[in-house]
């Protein structure tokens, strides 16, 4: 009895996995990670649901600012009339279009650009449902802050940008200091504001770029005091190189905030990640 006792095959034991005995049936075979793993199939569907969502957005933001062209064309124009208030011009604060379709695509080129700006929480926030899934706890405490961040940089420097203008295109208006007549093109305006409103906007990402660095090891607060000449050098080379206008007074006005968040971020890396 005893022998074959023995002789008798040992029970299996039911596998656990993590705290619960069961599997999850949401699981792929051979995947005992706690979370749902999506196949290469599920992330370009994933992606395509993000891309067609912020499509829409911009489609409606569009379409709203588009109902409010004349309101919005009045905002982008207002640098440009305090400057021409400091002209000569007979023809009074005016400006002119030359083109014979720009009364037309003007409109539409402004909407656009004021849709993507109103959908961008839209696409920031579905750009970090897409790639949440994939991030560790920790990294997903850090991403939410992160975004925010991004958006609200994104927008002071965008609005200091728009408070700052007047007095590069007063310099540059009355430069010349003859009796030449200057007529400011609207096209050409418009160029010259987005160019300088994402300069603005996208250098005051810097913090976030610097924290995000540290937050990951790479950078930390001693190495960035050790940069600190370094750096302001080429924060000013940079704003002289990439402002659009020749005046001295726009590279100054963007390299100054810039040199300031240098500073933010290493009192953020020193306190926040203590890195």
């Amino acid at each position: 009895m005893a022998e074959s006792e023995s002789l008798r095959p040992p029970e299996k034991r039911p596998r656990r996995f993590g705290r619960s005995q069961r599997r999850n049936p949401q699981l792929p075979i051979g995947d005992e990670s706690g979370e749902r793993r999506l196949s290469l199939v599920g992330h370009l569907s994933e992606l395509r649901r993000v891309i067609i969502i912020c499509l829409i957005a911009w489609v409606a933001t569009t379409a709203l600012a588009f109902v409010f062209n004349h309101l919005i064309i009045k905002v982008l124009e207002h640098p440009l009339l305090l400057a021409l208030g400091h002209t000569h011009s007979p023809f009074g604060a005016h400006i002119v279009y030359t083109g014979p379709i720009e009364g037309l695509s003007i409109p539409f080129e402004v909407a656009a650009l004021a849709g993507i700006v109103l959908a961008l929480p839209v696409c920031l926030w579905q750009a970090w449902t897409f790639i949440a899934p994939a991030l560790l706890p920790r990294e997903r405490r850090l991403a939410g802050p992160f975004v925010l961040s991004s958006l609200v940089l994104f927008v002071a420097g965008s609005a200091f940008a728009y408070l700052v203008m007047p007095i590069g295109l007063t310099f540059l208006a009355t430069f010349l200091g003859s009796d030449a007549v200057y007529l400011p093109d609207l096209s050409s305006y418009l160029s010259f504001f987005e160019i300088l409103i994402v300069i603005f906007g996208v250098t005051f990402e810097m913090p976030v770029v610097l924290c995000l660095l540290g937050a990951v090891g790479i950078l930390s607060s001693r190495k960035l005091r050790r940069w600190r000449r370094a750096a302001i050098f080429t924060i000013i080379a940079v704003a002289l190189i990439i402002t659009p206008g020749a005046d001295p007074f726009t590279p100054t006005f963007l390299s100054i905030p810039l040199i300031l968040l240098y500073e933010v971020s290493i009192v953020v890396i020193s306190r926040v990640f203590h890195n």
